[in-house]
């Protein structure tokens, strides 16, 4: 079955299976040294409760590997496969791995051991411990046994035979449209929504996660960086829409105590920590593996127009050095905004202009560099920017009209 699988059906059901960072710590710290894996390699369902969920998830998986939205580049997915081997703990060889190019922060481990990944989480991580750090939590959650724990719960308050009947609606189509993409498993949010994991399946996760990263010779501390960043992101994007800090859709969005996480994670990473053992973040190994891809990602956050979050993710990204294709994309961010105010404008302009000082600035930004220059009245600038732009992209689609502008 060659199905589709949408962004706004992944998105909506998303929300709640990747809970996996957004429901919450409990009161009290778990230790890291107490999480055990309850699993082994090879393990299966071992009684009719559960094996009536990995029936009704190897349908979803069925339709997850075969939709429009995954990213198939092969290399990419191998990186993926290995990084999850890393950090997957005993049962890791069991794991399968999903990239979906969907622009949103958000993971998500299904019950029967397969991980959905959007490639907005790709982007907004600086070093691949970060995103080691985000499998090694969902990871847990597959490896504690949490998707049955929170299934069973919900036995004792739902009726199941009303439950399972949503399951015809896995295989089946649904109609609505989104981006492009025919919305199929039309029920499938509500089927993720019923395994929202709790407080403590949460602090769970978050201890045994951080025990597996360390273990796998990632900086532990990685895990409370990456929680960090995205609640200035959010915090940033609500700035700019005036707006109270909101994204459903947000791997972090529901935790009522960012800030008792984020202390949680710190002093839970110092305790994993091993006197004399090193730790790396292997930022230039991650930088590589995503360099064919960081541009698509890049214009698909801005696309977005999302402003605050696009640029505090830029900024975030240009902790670690600028370079030609951020401050492009940074130009690119005001330019879309489109809100006819003359900052938006300006700040485009010095984008562009920044962009070209890089010997890595993409073509469009010596195209868009031209434009604001003419629109400033400095033509003989602009010329020389357009035929910088010609030599780099000579085929591309509006290269006539560029040409006719240069030669005007």
């Amino acid at each position: 079955m060659n199905a589709q699988l949408s962004r706004r059906t992944l998105l909506g059901g998303a929300g709640a299976m990747a809970a996996a960072l957004s429901a919450g710590a409990a009161n009290a710290r778990i230790l890291p040294k107490d999480m055990d894996p309850l699993i082994g390699p090879g393990y299966r369902a071992v009684d009719q409760d559960e094996k009536g969920l990995w029936q009704l998830m190897d349908r979803v998986e069925e339709e997850v590997s075969g939709s429009n939205l995954m990213i198939k580049d092969e290399g990419l997915k191998n990186y993926l496969r290995d990084l999850i081997g890393n950090v997957g703990g005993p049962a890791a060889k069991d794991m399968r791995i999903y990239l979906a190019r969907i622009p949103e922060f958000n993971a998500m481990m299904f019950p029967t051991g397969f991980t959905v990944v959007f490639s907005g989480l790709l982007l907004r991580m600086r070093n691949e411990a970060q995103l080691a750090g985000v499998i090694a939590h969902e990871s847990a959650h597959f490896l504690r046994k949490h998707q049955i724990r929170q299934w069973r719960d919900m036995r004792r308050k739902t009726d199941i035979f009303s439950f399972l009947a949503m399951g015809a609606g896995v295989a089946g189509g649904a109609a609505g449209i989104y981006a492009g993409d025919l919305i199929q498993l039309a029920q499938f949010g509500t089927i993720l929504s019923l395994l929202k994991y709790n407080r403590t399946l949460e602090a769970e996760a978050d201890a045994m996660g951080l025990r597996l990263l360390a273990e796998a010779g990632y900086d532990p501390m990685a895990m409370s960086e990456t929680w960090e960043q995205l609640i200035g992101e959010l915090d940033m994007s609500a700035k700019y829409r005036r707006k109270h800090r909101d994204r459903d859709f947000s791997l972090f969005s529901t935790h009522p105590t960012p800030d008792s996480r984020m202390a949680d994670l710190k002093i839970s990473a110092a305790e994993v920590r091993q006197p004399g053992k090193t730790y790396d973040a292997y930022r230039d190994r991650y930088l590589a593996a995503l360099a064919d891809l960081r541009p698509t990602l890049l214009d698909d956050q801005v696309k977005l127009n999302d402003p605050g979050a696009s640029q505090y993710i830029i900024d975030t990204l240009a902790r670690d050095g600028w370079n030609g294709l951020l401050r492009f994309h940074e130009g690119e961010i005001w330019r879309l905004r489109n809100s006819q105010a003359k900052d938006d404008e300006t700040r485009a302009a010095q984008g562009y202009a920044a962009a070209v000082m890089y010997a890595d600035a993409p073509p469009d930004a010596w195209r868009w560099h031209g434009v604001m220059l003419l629109k400033q009245g400095r033509a003989a600038e602009a010329r020389a920017a357009f035929t910088r732009y010609l030599q780099m992209s000579p085929n591309a689609p509006d290269a006539a009209l560029v040409r006719q502008m240069v030669a005007s």
